[in-house]
């Protein structure tokens, strides 16, 4: 992908954070971007920002359970028949899950992996199809985090599952989507302003009965990102360009480099010299 002009995008968890970030990134680039969000207030004040940036032409905006695959399949054939179908698709949305992994309830598990890994394969089987039909290729950005590259205290545990899936899905589907003439990238970030902190209101009636997170999710409520971190449309900036250089991984920040080393280096050290002999 050489440009955005008259591309069309999709992003989940498009009305705030990184996944607003992206949006403007995109739409002031030049394409058509629609934002779909599980939060009505977001969506407000996130057409409100677009408006004001002067990009109110170039979003559109509708709500999107993620994890309700019936709902994103039918968004799926209704951009098709809206958009002639999109070149870019952004899985984006994301919770914070965040509690003592040995009380975490099966409520827990179903509502971190539910949103941070099934959202992103319910986008993938939703769009790819109709992506691949038209013939025009595209690209995929899977939105995975840097958590998933480093050894996180045990509070994060589920949370960093999701996103280690989602890296590693990443990585191995993108040889078989570029036969395709579809890109994919896979995006690392660490800290950045967003309301991932929100968990506790984002999370449905069925998946509270059962959580162990309750007090954990009240104090992540209070505890409110950094005027220090990253901006997100910095981040959305950085998505962009990893999007027109074909990027496999899109890391946004360096704190944890040797952290990283750290663990891949514990991982190489625990691999035999030689091959097993069958």
């Amino acid at each position: 992908m050489r440009s955005f002009h008259e591309k069309r995008a999709f992003v989940t968890g498009g009305a705030s954070g990184i996944g607003l970030g992206i949006v403007k990134a995109l739409a002031k680039r030049g394409a058509f971007v629609v934002i779909a969000d599980l939060r009505p207030d977001h969506i407000d004040h996130a057409l409100v920002e677009v408006r004001e940036g002067g990009f109110a032409s170039s979003v559109a905006a509708l709500t999107l359970d993620v994890t309700d695959r019936a709902a994103f399949s039918a968004v799926a054939e209704r951009m098709d028949v809206e958009l002639g179908g999109i070149d870019i698709l952004v899985n984006n949305a994301e919770v914070g899950v965040e509690g003592p992994v040995l009380e975490a309830g099966y409520a827990d598990w179903d509502y971190g992996l539910g949103v941070n890994l099934g959202g992103v394969v319910n986008g993938l089987q939703s769009f790819l199809p109709s992506m691949i039909a038209h013939g025009r290729g595209g690209h995929v950005v899977n939105v995975s985090s840097l958590a998933a590259t480093v050894r996180m205290p045990a509070n994060f545990a589920i949370y960093a599952a999701g996103k280690a899936a989602v890296l590693n899905l990443s990585e191995n589907m993108r040889e078989e989507l570029a036969a395709k003439g579809i890109g994919v990238s896979v995006l690392c970030p660490a800290f950045v302003r967003s309301n991932i902190h929100e968990a506790a209101l984002n999370r449905p009636a069925h998946l509270r009965e059962g959580s162990g997170f309750a007090q954990s999710e009240a104090t992540l409520l209070e505890r409110p990102p950094g005027n220090d971190w990253m901006d997100p449309e910095t981040v959305g900036e950085i998505v962009a360009d990893g999007i027109l250089e074909n990027r496999l991984h899109i890391v946004t920040h360096g704190e944890f480099r040797e952290k990283m080393r750290e663990r891949n280096e514990a991982l190489m050290d625990a691999v035999p010299q030689a091959a097993f002999q069958y």
